[in-house]
């Protein structure tokens, strides 16, 4: 059986994971802060990593060793961090995301068609809302969000994004990808992604009522991990989208 280990398995995430292995059937075992991370990879067939960024160098590292595939959703991830998962993926198999659920990937599918096919004339804005105690803004679903979009356009978007704006900005750039980020209360996560043309707007939602959305779609992708080869892996896949 296959047995799914849990990076923070005593926080909130940690808690849903644990649910979400043992309703697909599975066996799981975890760490807090201070475990030994090389046992756990070693005991495991695959490890789920909800924590922080500042403990990712050394879960590669216990990862590479144990050679256990590993599913990265934590957000907040800096271009040193991609680069360290980059390293490792020719040594695992590694899929890194903003966001685990089935239904965020479906749609950022989705964003990324609407986007090739509206040209820079609809104006698209992604508006995030999360709990008020999320630390990252924008939040890690929006920039993948914002990515399918980009790419949907064929351009860069660190050079057509639009954030925080406050004050005197002047008109909206022609072609940009707007970004807005809301906190408050309890809200698992928010995300509209509006396309506004010349009289007429289309918006694509998704609305996350449990966190066990991204307990079941980790597990999901932990599962189909263990059957890679070492690379680096997209939730897309996962469905089959490409």
């Amino acid at each position: 059986m296959t047995s799914i280990g849990i990076i923070g398995s005593e926080g909130r995430m940690g808690v849903a994971l644990a649910t979400a292995i043992s309703e697909a059937g599975r066996r799981y075992c975890g760490i807090d802060k201070g475990g030994d991370i090389l046992k756990l990879a070693g005991d495991a067939d695959a490890l789920v990593d909800f924590s922080s960024p500042a403990a990712l160098e050394a879960t590669l590292d216990a990862c590479i060793a144990a050679r256990t595939p590993i599913v990265i959703g934590t957000t907040g991830l800096e271009e040193r961090h991609h680069y360290l998962i980059d390293h490792a993926a020719g040594e695992i198999a590694i899929l890194q995301t903003g966001n685990t659920s089935l239904g965020v990937t479906l749609l950022a599918h989705l964003v990324r068609e609407a986007a090739a096919r509206l040209d820079a004339g609809w104006d698209i804005e992604i508006v995030e809302m999360h709990h008020r105690m999320k630390v990252d803004a924008p939040s890690g679903t929006a920039l993948l969000l914002g990515q399918a979009a980009a790419e949907g356009r064929g351009v860069d978007l660190g050079h057509f994004s639009e954030r925080g704006r406050d004050g005197v900005t002047g008109a909206r750039g022609h072609g940009n990808i707007g970004f807005a980020s809301v906190r408050g209360g309890t809200v698992a996560g928010d995300h509209d992604v509006i396309f506004a043309g010349d009289e007429e707007m289309i918006t694509l939602s998704h609305r996350a009522e449990n966190r066990m959305i991204f307990a079941r779609g980790a597990v999901r992708a932990a599962l189909w991990l263990t059957g890679q080869q070492p690379g680096r892996y997209t939730m897309p896949q996962v469905l089959g989208l490409n």
